[in-house]
């Protein structure tokens, strides 16, 4: 499905942004513990980027595959659920967001769920 692939390389093409601007400019205004934290943020979405390609490429394979719709979904929520909230996090050092990551960390591990039943029951 062309909205995956179009959401996944959207998603990588900031993950680089975001990497960039908190290696060169971050370095001196986040101490090392938040650079950290945005550092994983950064990760977590580049690997998530990556997971929607791969649901674009595997819904151009099959007809119609909910767990396949769902799983990116999840994916994509989970990447402003827990980046976003991560990004947040280490910009504002507002420790309440860090309970919003968690959510994020839960739609991913569904998604790759959903991408293994998808690829069990439609493929």
């Amino acid at each position: 499905m062309k909205t995956f692939i179009i959401i996944g390389a959207i998603n990588a093409f900031l993950a680089v942004a975001l990497g960039a601007f908190g290696a060169h400019g971050l370095k001196d205004r986040l101490d090392p513990h938040y650079l950290e934290i945005w550092k994983t943020g950064v990760t977590y979405q580049m690997f998530h980027a990556t997971g929607l390609l791969v649901i674009g490429l595997l819904l151009g394979k099959v007809e119609v595959s909910s767990f396949f719709t769902w799983s990116g979904w999840l994916f994509f929520i989970g990447i402003i659920l827990f980046s976003g909230s991560l990004y947040v996090l280490s910009l504002t050092k507002v420790g309440v967001l860090g309970a919003i990551t968690p959510l994020g960390g839960v739609c991913f591990l569904a998604g790759w769920v959903l991408m293994i039943i998808g690829t069990v029951k439609d493929l």
